[in-house]
């Protein structure tokens, strides 16, 4: 069913927080030592090369790189995050992006692409205005973009980055808002319900996207260059 499985929060394996049940908060707990490297090795003997994706977002330490590097995980970027205050930032723009590496425009946990373009930072946005206006104006001039495609300027700059991998949620594709996000973190109730119609599938979105995997060498090599 799957060619990758992403393993979420992989710092964990490394060290991770913990708390004692009877805590109400996370606030009081400790760092404890998870099984590092060998686990993975464990798990390779018994199943031999392992198709993981490690999701390596947040603060991450030298030697949870060093894990994921030791197995030859490839990491994550999320370009929604490129453009801000965000500490990984410079790794996320796409000219700074390895080649052993998944490029998403945003994931299940953000907003849409458009959604994140046009929101005016009510509710729970952690960006003030003035914020959100330095990385609108930033995201344009490092897009070179006019602003009017957001979504597929995000698209056509994964697919031309040389990250091996680049995943796309559909809600870009469809160039949808964020009437259509499919989680929002540390809420419950109105989660993953999205779901889209056969009849949004127009067959312009399917030739714009095979045009930028021919542009940028991403077809298989069976396939011809021209659409």
């Amino acid at each position: 069913m799957v060619d990758m499985i992403r393993l979420d929060h992989f710092r964990g394996f490394e060290g991770f927080w913990e708390v004692p049940a009877g805590e109400p908060t996370a606030e009081h707990g400790r760092w404890v030592k998870g099984p590092g490297a060998a686990l993975f090795v464990a798990v390779r003997n018994s199943l031999g090369e392992l198709p993981l994706v490690a999701e390596n977002l947040g603060v991450i330490t030298p030697e949870v790189e060093a894990i994921r590097k030791q197995f030859g995980f490839p990491g994550m970027s999320i370009l929604q995050f490129a453009f801000g205050n965000d500490p990984q930032g410079p790794s996320f723009r796409p000219h700074n992006y390895p080649r052993n590496l998944v490029a998403y425009t945003g994931t299940h946990d953000c907003d849409t692409t458009l959604g994140w373009w046009t929101t005016e930072g009510a509710g729970d946005s952690t960006r003030t205005l003035d914020e959100i206006g330095a990385e609108r104006q930033y995201c344009r001039q490092y897009l070179n973009s006019d602003g009017r495609e957001v979504p597929w300027d995000f698209i056509r700059a994964l697919e031309a980055s040389v990250a091996d991998t680049v995943l796309i949620p559909l809600q870009d594709v469809l160039g949808l808002g964020s009437e259509a996000r499919m989680n929002r973190p540390a809420t419950l109730g109105g989660n993953w319900k999205w779901r889209y119609r056969s009849e949004a599938l127009k067959p312009e979105f399917a030739s714009r996207l095979r045009e930028f995997a021919a542009t940028y060498d991403r077809l298989p090599c069976d396939q011809p260059s021209e659409p």
